[in-house]
């Protein structure tokens, strides 16, 4: 039997044991584990130091070892989302709606977990605990398949919360790591139709595309952040350079920063000088009638077109000039990912018509990208933030994470 099978069958065996777990014990098991995570601390950032140095051996970008880095305030975030969620309501069996039939039948729909999830994901260390405590909180089983470059770190979280969890009654199989680090095991765990419930892919394109082309399983896609900011005529200048530097340098690696900042025409001159001396640490990318002004500073590069539309994770930033906010709508909707793109504007009328127009799952007025994030939310974590629209869109929390089933309750009734 092959590991993804042998993990595949032990997870659907445990899907059905969380159906009847309750929700205090499943509290119970979040708060034991927040609070050994905070323990284990150095334990954590240990195992972590071995794939920073694999990781630097290896060549990784600055951008993809801060993905991979667990600092004790990002170890302190990972258990305080843990606690966050043991005090959540639980979603499972709440109603959603009900009605009596004419002929007396009680139907009654009703919340219910979607299964076992399969949840495959690149460097960020973070989203092994993220996942596996919002798929326990959800009475959810899941596969976990994260990137070689993390492996150390996988295996470490994923053995700490098991650990302390099956002390409190977390059924064996509930949370698992696939170690095989090969492509040949996301290609065979794609394909566990008859066990996995939906898979929910985190990483790059690359990975995605695969995923989307060999997978016969439901899939929900997540994470390619190719962000917008459009500064409008109306806009707050200071104001906007402060939310533009947040957005791009507050952590450049993550999929809700942006990578393409719109001014309108009337303003460019106005804030550009402010906005390339304020991110001098970024390389921006001008278009050609903009770098024809601004080429003589030192962080300005000339601009691709492929620049227009690509997801740097990096501090590198791409600008050009619309001419107005209907140009600017056509513009993202075009090239956008569908993520979270914003307007920065002080006139009413334009900043409804963009947030009505632009198609993505989270649209801003006046506010950084880098708010669309389950913990922003509000959601105690994210298992991602799903850039489709068939089940879940943004931000995906505890209720994302589940379906729903109807309850019928008769005396023998026939039709």
């Amino acid at each position: 039997m092959s590991e993804i099978l042998d993990i595949a069958k032990m997870a659907k065996a445990a899907s059905r044991q969380l159906l009847n777990l309750k929700s205090e014990i499943k509290s119970e098991i979040l708060q034991a584990i927040g609070s050994e995570i905070l323990a284990r601390k150095e334990a954590i950032k240990n195992a972590n130091s071995l794939d920073l140095k694999n990781g630097e051996s290896a060549g990784l970008s600055t951008a993809l070892l801060d993905r991979l880095k667990l600092t004790d305030a990002r170890i302190e975030a990972m258990a305080d989302g843990v606690l966050q969620l043991a005090n959540f309501a639980d979603p499972i069996g709440e109603t959603i709606d009900g009605w009596r039939h004419k002929n007396g039948m009680q139907i009654t729909k009703i919340r219910v977990p979607l299964g076992v999830l399969g949840i495959i994901y690149e460097s960020r260390p973070n989203v092994t605990i993220d996942a596996a405590a919002l798929a326990l909180k959800s009475s959810n089983a899941v596969i976990l398949r994260g990137s070689a470059s993390a492996i150390n770190s996988n295996k470490f979280l994923v053995e700490l919360f098991n650990k302390t969890g099956v002390k409190f009654g977390l059924p064996q199989g509930a949370v698992q790591l696939v170690q095989n680090v090969e492509r040949t095991a996301v290609d065979e765990m794609i394909k566990m139709h008859e066990f996995i419930d939906v898979l929910i892919p985190r990483g790059g394109k690359s990975l995605k595309e695969f995923i989307i082309k060999n997978a016969t399983i439901p899939i929900i896609e997540t994470g390619a952040g190719v962000c917008h900011i459009y500064v409008d005529e109306s806009a707050d200048l200071p104001k906007a350079v402060t939310i533009i530097k947040n957005a791009k340098t507050q952590r450049p690696s993550t999929c809700n920063s942006v990578e393409c900042v719109l001014l309108h025409e009337s303003v460019a001159d106005k804030i550009l000088p402010n906005l390339i001396n304020e991110l001098e640490n970024v390389q921006i990318r001008l278009e050609g009638r903009l770098f024809e002004n601004y080429g003589g500073f030192d962080n300005v590069e000339l601009a691709k077109d492929e620049d227009f539309g690509a997801e740097f994770l990096d501090l590198i930033l791409a600008v050009k000039c619309v001419k107005n906010v209907d140009e600017a709508i056509c513009y993202i909707n075009s090239h956008s990912s569908g993520h979270s793109d914003s307007i920065l504007s002080e006139d009413y009328q334009n900043i409804e018509k963009f947030l009505n127009a632009i198609d993505s799952a989270v649209v801003y007025a006046n506010a950084s990208t880098r708010f669309s994030d389950g913990g922003e939310f509000g959601f105690g974590g994210e298992i991602g933030i799903s850039t489709q629209k068939l089940h879940a869109r943004g931000p995906m929390g505890l209720r994302e994470l589940t379906t729903s089933k109807y309850i019928v309750r008769a005396s023998g009734q026939i039709r």
